[in-house]
């Protein structure tokens, strides 16, 4: 394997403390970022070997000028790794719109902010790989988590619009979809919404407790994923997504087969609007 330099954000934790750790050991060159100071310490104490950055990635008109000074002290990045996020849990009643516009403003806004300061680079390079974050939850939903899915549904989206931008200048970019994986996301990083509204208990209650009582124990294996990340980057040919974990494969086949069955269904009024 070539060796590469890495920039990956929220790399102190999850999926993106276990892709920094297989791309270290791998002998890649590894820049990761947290969004504060005392994290930026926790990291580097924990993978001695990365490089560690300060980066909040709400923080828009700060990214630039970070990502111009770790090229400017350690050369040409190859990958990004646009992997900052967290999950949001609330009944959509019951959720303040503020914690809808954090939940865009990291997951969506930051990946795309990031995606922008290295655009340019990798544009006048004719090389880079972009991996964007999403979910199994940008092409599913549940109820209880229309802040997150709907955030990941338009960070899909726009990872597929930037491919096909991209793809003339030789850069790669690939929507990474995970399933439920032993990381944090469903314990102490998820934000849930407080409970207000009792008609939705029957619904919500046992999603909500499955969740908790899961948290931890989930079949995916985060290393294994990293491993899986590091084989994507170096495929000539990566796919434009690529789930991971054996409930994803399952719930989105799923949705496409009931999406097929929508559009076979209603196919006569649909193409009755044709002039």
């Amino acid at each position: 394997m070539s060796k590469k330099t890495f920039f990956i954000t929220g790399a102190n934790s999850g999926f993106g403390l276990a892709i920094a750790t297989a791309a270290s050991t791998a002998g890649h060159a590894v820049i990761g970022t947290a969004r504060s100071n005392a994290a930026r310490t926790s990291l580097a104490e924990s993978l001695p070997s990365l490089i560690p950055v300060e980066l909040d990635v709400t923080e828009f008109d700060k990214i630039s000028g970070v990502v111009d000074q770790v090229e400017k002290d350690h050369g040409p990045v190859d990958v990004l790794i646009n992997n900052a996020g967290y999950g949001h849990e609330g009944v959509l009643e019951e959720s303040p719109l503020e914690e809808m516009r954090r939940q865009f403003d990291v997951n969506v806004f930051g990946a795309v902010a990031v995606a922008k300061a290295f655009l340019p680079r990798f544009r006048e390079r004719r090389r880079g790989f972009i991996v964007n974050v999403t979910s199994m939850g940008g092409m599913i939903t549940m109820p209880g988590i229309a802040y997150y899915c709907g955030s990941k549904f338009a960070l899909q989206g726009i990872s597929e619009v930037m491919r096909s931008e991209m793809a003339q200048f030789g850069v790669h970019v690939t929507a990474l979809c995970p399933g439920s994986f032993r990381t944090d996301w469903a314990g102490r990083s998820m934000v849930r919404t407080e409970r207000s509204i009792a008609e939705y208990d029957k619904l919500f209650n046992p999603i909500r407790e499955a969740r908790q009582a899961k948290s931890g124990k989930q079949l995916g294996d985060p290393g294994k994923l990293a491993e899986a990340v590091l084989r994507l980057i170096e495929s000539d040919a990566p796919p434009p997504q690529l789930l991971l974990g054996s409930d994803a494969l399952e719930l989105v086949s799923e949705r496409i087969q009931r999406l097929q069955n929508e559009i076979d269904t209603w196919k006569s009024i649909t193409i009755s609007t044709d002039g």
